[in-house]
C-alpha cells in the first residue's frame, strides 16, 4: 500500500505523506500538488490502521472539501466516507448542534446570514437612537465580525475603547452588546459566532475539550495562511493532546487580511509547535519556466516570507508578455483581439482564457468588448456590470424618463433614495392604477382619490416634478449629462458618500464607471439619444444568452482567482494606484499583500501570461495618465523598456465575423530575457507611441529637476514634440506629473 500511494509522488510529496507523527508544516507553492499530498496522506494513515473517523481535515470552501472527500474515497473506497472533511464553519455548526444541550445553547439555533445581520443592526440603531449616516450598518457588521475573529466580546471592545479613549469604538461596542443580546433572544448565531462559540465551549468545558481531543487523533488544515485568530485557537485546542497536526499552505498566497486572515499563523507555526517538521513543495506541475521565473522575481521582493522558489520540468514554451494600451478601451480590444485570433487558429477554446483585474469596476470595458465581438464570457463571483443593484437603479431612472409607462422601473426607484413613501401608500397607488387601467406614474395625479395621505402625496408630487424635468430635457441634453444630474440631484450619490463603508465605496466606483460607459457609447454610436442608449443596452443583454459549445472566457477579480488555472491569463490594469491599489503603497504590509496578490494571479497561467497596462485610464469617473505598475518591472521587464523601448511586431487584419472589425493587436518585444509570439503580420512604418525629435534633447530622460510647487524630481519620460512636448516627472514625494514643457517652471539640477 505504501508503494501504491507514493509511486506517483515526487520526493518532498512522499516525505509529507509518510510523515505521520508530530507537527508538520507543508509550504506548498502554487501548482505543486497540495491537494494530492493531503488526500494521499489521509489514505496512507488509514492504510496504517488509523480509524477514518479519528481524522479531521479542514479547508476553506465546500467545493474543495467535496473534491478532497471524493479523492480519498477513490483511494480507500468505503472507509473514505468516514473521514470528517469540511470547512471551519461546517465543523463548528456540527459541533454546536451536538453539544448544544451541554453548553446552554438552544438545540434549534438559527444561523443568521448577512441580510439577517443588517436587519438586526437596523433595530439596534433605532433602539439606541444612533444615526445610520454616522455609523453605517455594513461598517458595524464588519467591526463586529473582526472582533469575533479575534475572540473579543462586547465588554472586551468596550474596555479597549475606554483604554484608548476611542469614542467610535465605544459606540460600536454598545451596538455590539445590544446586537448580541438580540441574537441570543432569537436563539441565533452569526458566522462569527459559529467559531467563537465553539472555541469558548472548548475553553470553558474541560470534559468537552477532552472528548474532542481524544476523538481527533490526526488533524489536517488546508490553506493555513488564510486562518484568523479564532480559527488558530480552535486548531491549537483540538490538537493539544496528540499533537499530530499537519498544516498546509503558502505564505506567498496570503491575500485575505482584509477579512481577518493573519499571515503570522503560518509564519510562526514552528514557534507555536516545537519539533515541527518542515517540508517545502517547490516542483510546479502547472506553469512554464518563464511564468514561474517572472512570478518569483515579483514575490521575492517581499521581506517577511519563507524562502522558496518554484521550478518545473514542464516544456519551456509559451511566453510572458506585456501589452501597453492607450486607454482602458484599447486594452480590452487588444485582449479580445488576441483571444479571437488564437481561437480562430484553433489553438485554444474560449474557456482556455481568463482576464483578471484588481477591482470589479474594471470588468465593464471587457464585458462591452466581448459583447461587441460576440465572444461568450462569464463574470465569476460577482454580478455582471449592468446587473449590479446601483447600476440598475440609475438605469431605472433613465428608463422611466424615456417611458413613464414602465411600472417596473417606477417601483424600483420610487423610494431610492428614500422619499417617505411607505409600502402601504405604494400598494394603494398601484391598486388604483390597476383599477383605472393606467400606469402608476399617471396615477400620481389622482393620488388623493387612491386614499393616500397628505405627506405621501407631497412626496409623490415632488418625485413627479423631478422626473418631468428630465423628460423635458431628454431631447436637448446628452445622456451623460442626464445621468450625472440624476445621480447628484436625486440624492443617490450623497447617500452613498455619507455611508462611508467599503460597500458604498464600491457602489460609487461602479456608478462612476457607468458614466465612463455612457461616454464611451456617445463616442462610438451615431445615435447618441437616450433612446439609442437604452436600445444598445437591451441588445447587449440579448447577446449574453449566446449559446457556445466551446465554453466562455472567464472574467474575475484577482482575489477570486486563487485555486484556479488557465492556459492563458491576462492580468489587466497593471498601473500604479490601481495595482498596487491606492493607499497600499503607503505601508509595507499592504504593499506586500498586493505583491502576493500579483503572484497569485501570475501563477494561475499554464502557458501564456500577459501583463497589460494603459497609459491613460478613465475609471471611477476620472481620467488619469498612468505609470506602469512596479510589478511589471519586478517581473523582469526593465524600466526603460516599459516606458520607451517598444517595437511593434504585428497586427491582425482579419475579421472575427462579418459584423465586427477587430482592433489591431500591437505587441512589443522585450530586449531582456522574454520574447513575444507573433500570430499576425508585421505592421510596417508604424510610428512609436512615445517619441520626441532629436532637437528636444535638452530634456533628457533621467535628468534631475526642481519644481516650485512639487519639489525635486526626475524626468522619466517625454511625450510629443516641439510646442506639444510633455515631460513626465517623478517627484521625490512619490507622485508623478505630466507637464507641458513650454510652460512648466522647472529648473534643471544637473
Amino acid at each position: 500500500m505504501k508503494e501504491l500511494l507514493t509511486k506517483n509522488l515526487n520526493h518532498p510529496q512522499q516525505e509529507a505523506v509518510l510523515c505521520t507523527q508530530g507537527p508538520l508544516i507543508i509550504f506548498a507553492g502554487a501548482g505543486t500538488g497540495k491537494t494530492r499530498v493531503i488526500t494521499h496522506r489521509i489514505a496512507y494513515l488509514i492504510s496504517l490502521g488509523v480509524k477514518p473517523w479519528s481524522i479531521l481535515a479542514v479547508t476553506f470552501t465546500n467545493k474543495a472539501a467535496l473534491e478532497m472527500k471524493q479523492r480519498i474515497i477513490d483511494l480507500v473506497q468505503e472507509q473514505g466516507h468516514n473521514v470528517w472533511i469540511s470547512t471551519f464553519h461546517s465543523f463548528c455548526a456540527y459541533f454546536l448542534r451536538v453539544e448544544a444541550k451541554n453548553i446552554e445553547l438552544a438545540l434549534d439555533f438559527l444561523i443568521y446570514d448577512f441580510a439577517d445581520q443588517k436587519n438586526v443592526i437596523k433595530d439596534c440603531l433605532k433602539e439606541l437612537n444612533i444615526d445610520e449616516k454616522k455609523f453605517k450598518i455594513s461598517t458595524i457588521i464588519d467591526k463586529i465580525s473582526r472582533a469575533k475573529d479575534d475572540l473579543k466580546s462586547p465588554s472586551d471592545m468596550a474596555y479597549e475603547a475606554e483604554k484608548n479613549d476611542d469614542l467610535n469604538k465605544a459606540i460600536i461596542s454598545k451596538i455590539y452588546h445590544l446586537y448580541q443580546k438580540k441574537l441570543d433572544m432569537a436563539q441565533a448565531l452569526d458566522f462569527g459566532d459559529l467559531i467563537m462559540r465553539t472555541v469558548l465551549a472548548l475553553q470553558h468545558y474541560p470534559a468537552i475539550l477532552e472528548k474532542y481531543q481524544l476523538k481527533y487523533e490526526y488533524i489536517l488544515i488546508d490553506e493555513y495562511q488564510d486562518t484568523n485568530h479564532a480559527q488558530y485557537v480552535l486548531v491549537k485546542l483540538l490538537s493539544q493532546k496528540h499533537k499530530n497536526l499537519c498544516v498546509c499552505g503558502d505564505d506567498d498566497q496570503s491575500v485575505y487580511s482584509w477579512r481577518g486572515a493573519d499571515i503570522k499563523n503560518i509564519l510562526d507555526f514552528q514557534k507555536d509547535y516545537p519539533n515541527t517538521k518542515t517540508i517545502k513543495l517547490e516542483q510546479n506541475y502547472r506553469s512554464t519556466p518563464k511564468i514561474l521565473e517572472a512570478a518569483w522575481k515579483v514575490v521575492k521582493n517581499n521581506n517577511n516570507r519563507v524562502p522558496k522558489q518554484l521550478w518545473t520540468q514542464n516544456p519551456d514554451e509559451g511566453c510572458v508578455s506585456t501589452i501597453r494600451a492607450l486607454n482602458e478601451n484599447d486594452e480590452s480590444e487588444r485582449v479580445v483581439s488576441l483571444i479571437a485570433e488564437k481561437v480562430a487558429q484553433k489553438q485554444y477554446n474560449f474557456s482556455d482564457f481568463a482576464v483578471f483585474y484588481r477591482t470589479n469596476a474594471q470588468s465593464r470595458t471587457f464585458e462591452d468588448a466581448f459583447r461587441r465581438n460576440s465572444i461568450p464570457y462569464a463574470v465569476i463571483g460577482t454580478l455582471r456590470f449592468y446587473d449590479r443593484a446601483e447600476i440598475k437603479d440609475i438605469m431605472a431612472y433613465l428608463k422611466l424618463i424615456h417611458n413613464t409607462n414602465d411600472n417596473i422601473s417606477f417601483k424600483r426607484i420610487i423610494n431610492v433614495p428614500r422619499r417617505g413613501i411607505g409600502k402601504t401608500s405604494l400598494e394603494a397607488l398601484e391598486k388604483y392604477a390597476l383599477l383605472k387601467g393606467i400606469s402608476i406614474w399617471d396615477a400620481i395625479l389622482s393620488a388623493k382619490d387612491a386614499g393616500i395621505g397628505k405627506n405621501a402625496i407631497n412626496a409623490l408630487n415632488s418625485f413627479y416634478q423631478f422626473i418631468k424635468t428630465f423628460i423635458n430635457l431628454k431631447d436637448t441634453v446628452s445622456v451623460k449629462e442626464i445621468a450625472k444630474k440624476i445621480i447628484v440631484l436625486s440624492g443617490y450619490l450623497k447617500g452613498l458618500e455619507d455611508e462611508k463603508s467599503p460597500e458604498s465605496k464600491t457602489k460609487i466606483e461602479n456608478i462612476q464607471e457607468l458614466i465612463s460607459a455612457i461616454t464611451d457609447f456617445e463616442n462610438r454610436s451615431p445615435d447618441k439619444t437616450l433612446s439609442g442608449y437604452l436600445t444598445q443596452i437591451a441588445l447587449v443583454s440579448d447577446i449574453d444568452n449566446l449559446d457556445n459549445s466551446n465554453g466562455k472566457v472567464t472574467l474575475m477579480t484577482l482575489h477570486l482567482a486563487k485555486g484556479l488555472e488557465f492556459n492563458n491569463v491576462f492580468l489587466c490594469g497593471l498601473e500604479e494606484g490601481l495595482f498596487p491599489i491606492g493607499e497600499s503603497v503607503y505601508t509595507l504590509e499592504n504593499l506586500s499583500e498586493e505583491r502576493r496578490l500579483m503572484y497569485v494571479g501570475m501563477t494561475r497561467a499554464r502557458k501564456h501570461l500577459y501583463l497589460c497596462w494603459s497609459t491613460e485610464r478613465t475609471i471611477f469617473g476620472k481620467t488619469k495618465w498612468n505609470m506602469p505598475s512596479r510589478f511589471i518591472a519586478e517581473a523582469g521587464f526593465k524600466e526603460e523598456f516599459i516606458k520607451r523601448d517598444f517595437v511593434p511586431t504585428h497586427f491582425n487584419k482579419s475579421r472575427w465575423n462579418n459584423k465586427t472589425q477587430i482592433m489591431p493587436i500591437i505587441e512589443y518585444r522585450n530586449s531582456g530575457s522574454y520574447h513575444y509570439t507573433s500570430p499576425g503580420d508585421d505592421l510596417p512604418n508604424h510610428k512609436p507611441l512615445y517619441g520626441t525629435k532629436k532637437d528636444n534633447n535638452f530634456y533628457k530622460i533621467g535628468t534631475k529637476v526642481s519644481h516650485p510647487v512639487f519639489g525635486n524630481g526626475k524626468i522619466i519620460d517625454k511625450i510629443g514634440v516641439d510646442n506639444d512636448l510633455k515631460l513626465v516627472i517623478l517627484f521625490d514625494s512619490g507622485k508623478w506629473k505630466k507637464l507641458l514643457a513650454k510652460v512648466t517652471n522647472i529648473t534643471i539640477l544637473e
